[in-house]
Protein backbone atom coordinates (compact mmCIF):
# COMPACT_ATOMS: atom_id res chain seq x y z
CA UNK A 1 0.00 0.00 0.00
CA UNK A 2 1.37 3.71 -0.84
CA UNK A 3 0.29 6.71 -0.66
CA UNK A 4 -2.56 7.97 1.05
CA UNK A 5 -4.81 6.08 2.92
CA UNK A 6 -8.49 6.84 2.39
CA UNK A 7 -10.70 6.64 5.24
CA UNK A 8 -13.15 3.79 5.88
CA UNK A 9 -16.74 3.88 5.08
CA UNK A 10 -18.59 3.43 8.14
CA UNK A 11 -22.67 2.35 7.99
CA UNK A 12 -23.13 1.31 4.50
CA UNK A 13 -26.41 2.08 3.19
CA UNK A 14 -29.44 0.08 1.87
CA UNK A 15 -28.20 -3.27 0.14
CA UNK A 16 -27.64 -3.14 -3.92
CA UNK A 17 -28.03 -6.60 -5.73
CA UNK A 18 -24.54 -6.35 -7.00
CA UNK A 19 -23.34 -6.11 -3.67
CA UNK A 20 -20.09 -8.14 -2.88
CA UNK A 21 -18.63 -10.29 -0.16
CA UNK A 22 -17.49 -7.41 1.46
CA UNK A 23 -21.06 -6.32 2.56
CA UNK A 24 -21.98 -10.10 3.40
CA UNK A 25 -19.24 -10.14 5.75
CA UNK A 26 -20.27 -6.65 7.25
CA UNK A 27 -23.68 -7.59 7.96
CA UNK A 28 -22.00 -10.67 9.79
CA UNK A 29 -19.27 -8.47 11.58
CA UNK A 30 -22.50 -5.92 12.64
CA UNK A 31 -24.29 -8.85 14.26
CA UNK A 32 -27.20 -7.99 11.81
CA UNK A 33 -27.49 -11.18 10.27
CA UNK A 34 -25.36 -14.45 11.35
CA UNK A 35 -26.80 -17.35 9.37
CA UNK A 36 -27.30 -17.80 5.36
CA UNK A 37 -30.93 -17.64 5.88
CA UNK A 38 -30.76 -14.18 7.71
CA UNK A 39 -28.14 -12.62 5.25
CA UNK A 40 -30.75 -13.83 2.49
CA UNK A 41 -33.53 -12.31 4.26
CA UNK A 42 -31.93 -9.09 4.55
CA UNK A 43 -30.28 -8.99 0.93
CA UNK A 44 -33.14 -10.66 -0.83
CA UNK A 45 -30.10 -12.74 -2.57
CA UNK A 46 -31.37 -16.24 -3.47
CA UNK A 47 -29.40 -18.79 -1.03
CA UNK A 48 -27.63 -19.74 -4.05
CA UNK A 49 -25.99 -16.41 -4.66
CA UNK A 50 -25.59 -15.72 -1.14
CA UNK A 51 -23.60 -19.39 -0.65
CA UNK A 52 -21.20 -17.77 -3.55
CA UNK A 53 -20.68 -14.72 -1.61
CA UNK A 54 -19.81 -16.85 1.37
CA UNK A 55 -17.39 -18.57 -0.09
CA UNK A 56 -15.20 -16.08 -1.13
CA UNK A 57 -15.08 -15.33 2.20
CA UNK A 58 -14.53 -18.87 3.88
CA UNK A 59 -11.69 -19.48 0.90
CA UNK A 60 -9.84 -15.71 2.15
CA UNK A 61 -9.99 -17.37 5.86
CA UNK A 62 -12.54 -14.58 6.78
CA UNK A 63 -15.32 -16.44 8.24
CA UNK A 64 -16.11 -19.59 10.12
CA UNK A 65 -18.86 -21.41 10.51
CA UNK A 66 -20.34 -23.19 13.90
CA UNK A 67 -21.93 -26.51 14.42
CA UNK A 68 -25.81 -26.52 13.21
CA UNK A 69 -28.49 -25.69 15.79
CA UNK A 70 -32.04 -26.01 15.79
CA UNK A 71 -34.26 -22.66 15.61
CA UNK A 72 -37.55 -21.91 17.09
CA UNK A 73 -38.85 -23.16 13.36
CA UNK A 74 -37.26 -26.38 13.12
CA UNK A 75 -34.82 -25.65 10.66
CA UNK A 76 -31.15 -26.20 11.36
CA UNK A 77 -28.78 -23.64 10.91
CA UNK A 78 -25.03 -22.62 11.33
CA UNK A 79 -24.42 -19.51 12.75
CA UNK A 80 -21.15 -17.13 11.29
CA UNK A 81 -18.50 -15.56 12.55
CA UNK A 82 -15.60 -13.48 11.67
CA UNK A 83 -12.46 -15.42 11.55
CA UNK A 84 -10.47 -13.43 14.66
CA UNK A 85 -7.16 -15.60 13.63
CA UNK A 86 -7.02 -15.09 9.87
CA UNK A 87 -4.46 -12.17 10.48
CA UNK A 88 -2.88 -10.29 13.41
CA UNK A 89 -3.28 -6.29 13.55
CA UNK A 90 -0.19 -4.77 15.20
CA UNK A 91 -1.51 -1.60 17.66
CA UNK A 92 1.10 0.83 18.73
CA UNK A 93 -0.25 3.73 21.43
CA UNK A 94 2.56 6.53 21.98
CA UNK A 95 2.02 8.42 25.10
CA UNK A 96 3.67 11.59 26.29
CA UNK A 97 5.91 9.34 28.81
CA UNK A 98 5.70 5.94 27.85
CA UNK A 99 4.77 3.74 24.60
CA UNK A 100 2.36 0.28 24.26
CA UNK A 101 3.12 -1.97 21.41
CA UNK A 102 0.42 -4.88 21.46
CA UNK A 103 0.02 -7.49 19.08
CA UNK A 104 -4.50 -8.33 18.85
CA UNK A 105 -6.46 -10.33 16.43
CA UNK A 106 -9.03 -9.25 14.36
CA UNK A 107 -11.72 -8.73 17.07
CA UNK A 108 -9.32 -6.74 18.96
CA UNK A 109 -8.44 -9.09 21.62
CA UNK A 110 -4.75 -8.35 22.76
CA UNK A 111 -2.51 -11.44 22.43
CA UNK A 112 0.81 -10.35 23.42
CA UNK A 113 1.87 -6.40 24.17
CA UNK A 114 4.46 -4.50 26.23
CA UNK A 115 4.70 -1.22 27.77
CA UNK A 116 8.31 0.90 26.71
CA UNK A 117 9.20 4.26 28.47
CA UNK A 118 10.10 6.02 25.47
CA UNK A 119 10.63 9.45 25.19
CA UNK A 120 9.33 11.92 22.43
CA UNK A 121 12.26 14.03 23.04
CA UNK A 122 14.37 11.40 21.38
CA UNK A 123 12.51 12.32 17.95
CA UNK A 124 10.88 10.30 15.14
CA UNK A 125 14.14 8.44 13.72
CA UNK A 126 15.01 6.78 17.25
CA UNK A 127 11.50 6.71 18.85
CA UNK A 128 9.99 4.58 15.29
CA UNK A 129 13.39 2.35 15.42
CA UNK A 130 12.81 1.62 19.15
CA UNK A 131 8.85 0.82 18.63
CA UNK A 132 10.39 -1.53 15.41
CA UNK A 133 12.14 -3.55 17.97
CA UNK A 134 9.81 -4.31 20.29
CA UNK A 135 6.56 -4.75 17.84
CA UNK A 136 9.22 -7.63 17.02
CA UNK A 137 9.32 -8.80 20.30
CA UNK A 138 6.17 -8.58 20.98
CA UNK A 139 5.31 -10.41 17.63
CA UNK A 140 7.16 -13.55 18.67
CA UNK A 141 5.69 -13.51 22.30
CA UNK A 142 2.42 -13.70 20.84
CA UNK A 143 3.33 -16.75 18.67
CA UNK A 144 2.13 -14.95 15.75
CA UNK A 145 5.08 -14.83 13.75
CA UNK A 146 3.61 -16.93 10.71
CA UNK A 147 0.08 -15.27 10.76
CA UNK A 148 -0.39 -12.74 8.19
CA UNK A 149 -0.57 -8.82 9.21
CA UNK A 150 -4.14 -7.51 8.56
CA UNK A 151 -2.23 -3.70 9.45
CA UNK A 152 -0.76 -1.59 11.96
CA UNK A 153 -2.59 1.24 13.76
CA UNK A 154 -0.55 4.04 14.93
CA UNK A 155 -1.70 6.49 17.86
CA UNK A 156 -0.28 9.70 18.78
CA UNK A 157 -0.70 12.73 21.49
CA UNK A 158 -0.31 15.25 18.43
CA UNK A 159 -2.86 16.61 16.10
CA UNK A 160 -3.27 13.58 13.03
CA UNK A 161 -3.64 14.42 9.19
CA UNK A 162 -5.40 11.13 9.20
CA UNK A 163 -5.30 10.67 5.34
CA UNK A 164 -2.00 11.86 5.24
CA UNK A 165 -0.56 9.98 8.08
CA UNK A 166 1.71 12.24 9.71
CA UNK A 167 1.64 15.11 12.90
CA UNK A 168 0.52 18.54 11.69
CA UNK A 169 0.95 21.42 13.21
CA UNK A 170 2.00 22.51 16.69
CA UNK A 171 2.05 19.56 19.62
CA UNK A 172 4.20 17.88 22.40
CA UNK A 173 5.56 15.99 19.71
CA UNK A 174 8.49 18.52 18.64
CA UNK A 175 10.47 17.35 15.19
CA UNK A 176 7.30 15.13 14.30
CA UNK A 177 5.72 18.04 11.92
CA UNK A 178 4.88 16.43 8.36
CA UNK A 179 7.22 13.26 9.09
CA UNK A 180 6.85 10.53 7.10
CA UNK A 181 5.85 7.34 9.33
CA UNK A 182 4.55 5.43 7.10
CA UNK A 183 7.65 5.36 5.01
CA UNK A 184 9.50 4.41 7.74
CA UNK A 185 7.90 1.48 8.86
CA UNK A 186 6.62 0.24 5.36
CA UNK A 187 10.52 -0.76 5.39
CA UNK A 188 9.83 -3.46 7.83
CA UNK A 189 5.86 -4.19 7.00
CA UNK A 190 4.27 -3.44 4.05
CA UNK A 191 1.05 -3.38 5.18
CA UNK A 192 -1.83 -0.64 5.45
CA UNK A 193 -0.71 1.51 8.27
CA UNK A 194 -3.48 3.87 10.12
CA UNK A 195 -2.48 6.74 11.65
CA UNK A 196 -4.58 8.83 14.04
CA UNK A 197 -4.77 10.93 17.31
CA UNK A 198 -4.42 8.94 20.73
CA UNK A 199 -7.95 10.91 21.55
CA UNK A 200 -9.61 9.37 18.45
CA UNK A 201 -8.81 6.16 18.92
CA UNK A 202 -10.22 5.87 22.30
CA UNK A 203 -13.30 7.34 21.16
CA UNK A 204 -13.75 4.84 18.22
CA UNK A 205 -12.32 1.95 21.03
CA UNK A 206 -15.26 3.27 23.38
CA UNK A 207 -18.16 3.50 20.76
CA UNK A 208 -17.27 -0.04 18.93
CA UNK A 209 -17.01 -1.84 22.43
CA UNK A 210 -19.55 -0.04 24.80
CA UNK A 211 -22.07 2.08 22.85
CA UNK A 212 -22.09 1.18 19.20
CA UNK A 213 -25.87 1.61 19.41
CA UNK A 214 -25.43 4.92 20.24
CA UNK A 215 -24.84 7.29 16.89
CA UNK A 216 -23.20 10.15 18.73
CA UNK A 217 -21.30 10.37 22.09
CA UNK A 218 -18.67 13.01 23.09
CA UNK A 219 -15.52 11.09 24.44
CA UNK A 220 -13.64 13.80 26.90
CA UNK A 221 -9.61 12.85 28.03
CA UNK A 222 -8.64 14.13 30.89
CA UNK A 223 -5.08 13.75 32.08
CA UNK A 224 -1.78 15.71 31.66
CA UNK A 225 -3.24 16.83 28.77
CA UNK A 226 -6.87 17.24 27.70
CA UNK A 227 -8.74 16.61 24.56
CA UNK A 228 -11.82 15.25 23.35
CA UNK A 229 -13.34 12.87 20.40
CA UNK A 230 -16.54 12.60 18.41
CA UNK A 231 -18.82 9.91 17.20
CA UNK A 232 -20.86 12.15 14.70
CA UNK A 233 -23.83 9.45 13.24
CA UNK A 234 -21.68 6.42 14.28
CA UNK A 235 -18.54 7.86 12.18
CA UNK A 236 -15.47 9.69 14.16
CA UNK A 237 -15.37 13.33 12.76
CA UNK A 238 -11.85 14.18 12.15
CA UNK A 239 -12.46 18.03 10.38
CA UNK A 240 -10.79 19.24 8.04
CA UNK A 241 -7.16 18.92 9.07
CA UNK A 242 -7.43 16.00 11.82
CA UNK A 243 -7.97 19.26 14.18
CA UNK A 244 -11.48 18.46 15.35
CA UNK A 245 -11.94 17.64 19.08
CA UNK A 246 -8.87 20.03 20.55
CA UNK A 247 -11.25 21.23 23.41
CA UNK A 248 -8.08 21.56 25.14
CA UNK A 249 -6.72 24.50 23.78
CA UNK A 250 -9.55 26.34 23.49
CA UNK A 251 -9.93 29.36 25.54
CA UNK A 252 -12.37 29.28 28.80
CA UNK A 253 -13.20 32.69 29.97
CA UNK A 254 -13.82 33.83 33.81
CA UNK A 255 -10.59 31.63 35.48
CA UNK A 256 -7.60 34.02 34.51
CA UNK A 257 -5.24 33.37 31.43
CA UNK A 258 -2.64 31.33 32.76
CA UNK A 259 0.12 30.29 30.45
CA UNK A 260 -0.59 27.47 28.42
CA UNK A 261 2.20 24.86 26.97
CA UNK A 262 0.93 25.82 23.49
CA UNK A 263 1.78 29.66 23.44
CA UNK A 264 -1.51 31.27 24.04
CA UNK A 265 -3.12 31.81 27.44
CA UNK A 266 -6.25 30.81 29.23
CA UNK A 267 -6.68 26.87 26.89
CA UNK A 268 -8.72 24.59 29.05
CA UNK A 269 -5.91 22.74 29.44
CA UNK A 270 -4.01 25.42 31.09
CA UNK A 271 -6.56 25.32 33.95
CA UNK A 272 -7.89 21.60 34.26
CA UNK A 273 -4.70 19.72 32.40
CA UNK A 274 -2.69 17.39 34.68
CA UNK A 275 0.59 19.59 34.49
CA UNK A 276 -1.25 22.39 35.42
CA UNK A 277 -3.01 21.10 38.50
CA UNK A 278 0.44 19.94 39.55
CA UNK A 279 2.04 23.29 38.86
CA UNK A 280 -0.54 24.58 41.03
CA UNK A 281 0.08 21.81 43.65
CA UNK A 282 3.58 22.16 43.84
CA UNK A 283 3.37 18.68 42.43
CA UNK A 284 6.72 18.01 40.58
CA UNK A 285 10.35 17.97 41.45
CA UNK A 286 12.52 20.94 41.33
CA UNK A 287 13.25 21.42 37.86
CA UNK A 288 10.76 19.42 36.35
CA UNK A 289 6.99 19.66 35.32
CA UNK A 290 4.59 17.77 37.14
CA UNK A 291 1.70 15.79 35.48
CA UNK A 292 -1.55 13.70 36.11
CA UNK A 293 0.17 10.75 38.03
CA UNK A 294 1.64 13.40 40.22
CA UNK A 295 -1.74 14.85 40.96
CA UNK A 296 -3.50 11.14 41.08
CA UNK A 297 -0.85 10.46 43.99
CA UNK A 298 -1.63 13.66 46.40
CA UNK A 299 -5.58 12.58 45.72
CA UNK A 300 -5.25 9.22 46.91
CA UNK A 301 -3.04 10.32 49.79
CA UNK A 302 -5.65 12.11 51.04
CA UNK A 303 -4.92 15.39 50.15
CA UNK A 304 -7.52 17.95 50.49
CA UNK A 305 -6.06 20.79 48.35
CA UNK A 306 -5.55 18.30 45.44
CA UNK A 307 -9.06 17.07 45.91
CA UNK A 308 -10.57 20.45 45.69
CA UNK A 309 -8.51 21.27 43.04
CA UNK A 310 -9.49 18.22 40.80
CA UNK A 311 -13.37 19.62 41.74
CA UNK A 312 -12.85 22.80 41.06
CA UNK A 313 -11.15 21.01 37.80
CA UNK A 314 -14.21 19.62 37.38
CA UNK A 315 -16.22 22.14 37.33
CA UNK A 316 -14.25 24.59 34.73
CA UNK A 317 -14.11 21.66 32.00
CA UNK A 318 -17.62 21.21 32.19
CA UNK A 319 -18.12 24.41 31.28
CA UNK A 320 -16.96 23.08 27.93
CA UNK A 321 -18.15 19.81 28.09
CA UNK A 322 -21.84 22.24 28.69
CA UNK A 323 -21.10 24.06 25.37
CA UNK A 324 -20.14 20.91 23.34
CA UNK A 325 -23.60 19.40 24.38
CA UNK A 326 -25.45 22.26 23.41
CA UNK A 327 -23.18 22.39 20.18
CA UNK A 328 -23.36 18.53 19.37
CA UNK A 329 -26.37 17.02 21.23
CA UNK A 330 -24.60 13.90 22.34
CA UNK A 331 -26.22 10.60 23.09
CA UNK A 332 -23.60 9.77 25.70
CA UNK A 333 -20.29 11.68 27.27
CA UNK A 334 -17.48 9.60 28.10
CA UNK A 335 -14.94 10.76 31.01
CA UNK A 336 -11.54 9.10 30.65
CA UNK A 337 -8.06 9.62 31.11
CA UNK A 338 -6.32 9.16 34.27
CA UNK A 339 -7.57 12.56 35.77
CA UNK A 340 -10.81 11.40 34.81
CA UNK A 341 -11.00 7.94 36.45
CA UNK A 342 -10.08 8.61 39.84
CA UNK A 343 -12.51 8.81 42.74
CA UNK A 344 -15.26 10.67 40.80
CA UNK A 345 -14.02 13.92 41.95
CA UNK A 346 -13.61 15.51 38.41
CA UNK A 347 -16.64 13.58 37.06
CA UNK A 348 -18.75 15.61 39.79
CA UNK A 349 -18.72 19.12 38.22
CA UNK A 350 -18.99 17.93 35.13
CA UNK A 351 -22.04 16.89 35.71
CA UNK A 352 -22.97 19.61 38.16
CA UNK A 353 -21.93 21.99 35.21
CA UNK A 354 -23.55 19.86 31.83
CA UNK A 355 -26.70 19.68 33.78
CA UNK A 356 -27.41 23.64 34.70
CA UNK A 357 -25.74 24.98 31.55
CA UNK A 358 -27.50 22.95 29.33
CA UNK A 359 -31.10 23.23 27.95
CA UNK A 360 -33.00 20.35 29.21
CA UNK A 361 -33.69 19.16 25.46
CA UNK A 362 -29.84 18.57 25.21
CA UNK A 363 -29.45 16.58 28.34
CA UNK A 364 -33.14 14.74 28.46
CA UNK A 365 -31.54 11.52 27.54
CA UNK A 366 -28.07 12.41 27.79
CA UNK A 367 -25.57 10.04 30.06
CA UNK A 368 -22.56 11.60 31.39
CA UNK A 369 -20.29 8.73 32.35
CA UNK A 370 -16.55 8.02 33.03
CA UNK A 371 -14.59 5.33 30.63
CA UNK A 372 -15.05 1.00 31.96
CA UNK A 373 -11.69 0.44 30.01
CA UNK A 374 -9.03 0.42 32.71
CA UNK A 375 -6.14 -0.14 30.25
CA UNK A 376 -5.75 -0.93 26.63
CA UNK A 377 -8.67 1.66 25.34
CA UNK A 378 -5.54 2.88 23.21
CA UNK A 379 -4.47 -0.38 21.33
CA UNK A 380 -8.37 -1.41 21.33
CA UNK A 381 -9.23 2.07 19.05
CA UNK A 382 -5.89 1.60 17.07
CA UNK A 383 -7.03 -2.30 16.09
CA UNK A 384 -10.43 -1.74 15.36
CA UNK A 385 -8.92 1.49 12.83
CA UNK A 386 -7.24 -1.01 10.79
CA UNK A 387 -10.20 -3.50 11.15
CA UNK A 388 -12.21 -0.88 10.26
CA UNK A 389 -10.24 -0.15 7.42
CA UNK A 390 -8.63 -3.45 5.85
CA UNK A 391 -12.69 -5.05 6.15
CA UNK A 392 -14.47 -2.19 4.60
CA UNK A 393 -16.52 -3.46 1.54
CA UNK A 394 -15.08 -1.73 -1.16
CA UNK A 395 -11.19 -2.24 -0.06
CA UNK A 396 -12.34 -6.33 0.66
CA UNK A 397 -14.32 -6.36 -2.66
CA UNK A 398 -11.25 -5.06 -4.92
CA UNK A 399 -8.36 -7.70 -2.48
CA UNK A 400 -11.07 -10.35 -3.76
CA UNK A 401 -11.86 -9.61 -7.05
CA UNK A 402 -7.83 -8.96 -7.77
CA UNK A 403 -7.29 -12.67 -6.50
CA UNK A 404 -5.15 -11.35 -3.79
CA UNK A 405 -5.40 -12.58 -0.07
CA UNK A 406 -7.05 -9.62 2.05
CA UNK A 407 -3.81 -9.55 3.93
CA UNK A 408 -0.11 -9.67 3.30
CA UNK A 409 1.77 -12.85 3.82
CA UNK A 410 4.00 -11.88 6.58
Amino acid sequence: MTGRTPAATQGSGPWHPDDGPGRILELITSGRARTRSGIARITGLSRSTVGQRLDALFEAGLVREGAASTSARGRPSRALHLNESAGIVIAVDIGESRTRVAVTDLEARVLADAVEPLALSEGPEALLGRITATVHEVVRDAGAGGRPIAGIGFGLPAPVDYEAGHVLGWSIMTGWDTYDIRAHLRADWPVPILIDNDVNLLTLAEHRRFWSDQRNLLYIKAGTGVGSGMVIDGRVHRGSQGAAGDIGHAHVSGFGDPQCRCGNQGCLESLVGGWALARDLGGGRPGEEGDARSVVEHVRRGDSRAIAALRKAGRVLGESAAYATSLLNPDVIVLGGLLGTTGGHLMAGVREVVYQRSLPLATRQLQIVPTRYKSHAGITGAAHLVRDHVLAPATLDSALAAGSSPFPAP
